[in-house]
């Protein structure tokens, strides 16, 4: 599919899951009418994906290696010049040996 479906796929779930309640919003202070936002969660699980790098002792080249990708993109994301697409994430997850699940939160 095309990047424009996609973000916009993207969006009409996080739309769907906002309204359900299921993401939570914050509210941004100092704006002249009641403003939201959606805290950027992707930002926290690249940084819980580079301690996970580096208590592996993987460099980047190491990882792009594994991923067939270049450092460079490796570095974009961690630097967070880039978000990965989902596959992307869960591609360099897969080769940290890890894998992402949907877990039902408890009280939901």
């Amino acid at each position: 599919m095309s990047k424009f479906f996609d973000e916009t796929m993207q969006g009409l779930l996080e739309a769907i899951a906002i309204e359900k309640g299921n993401i939570p919003l914050s509210e941004r202070k100092g704006m002249p009418a009641p403003t939201f936002y959606v805290e950027d969660r992707g930002k926290q699980l690249v940084d819980e994906m580079i301690v996970i790098r580096k208590e592996l002792k993987i460099s980047q080249r190491q990882l792009a290696e594994l991923t067939g990708n270049k450092q460079q993109a490796i570095s974009r994301m961690e630097s967070k010049e880039h978000s990965p697409t989902l596959k992307s994430f869960c591609n360099t997850m897969y080769a940290l040996g890890y894998e992402l699940k949907i877990v039902k939160i408890e009280d939901k």
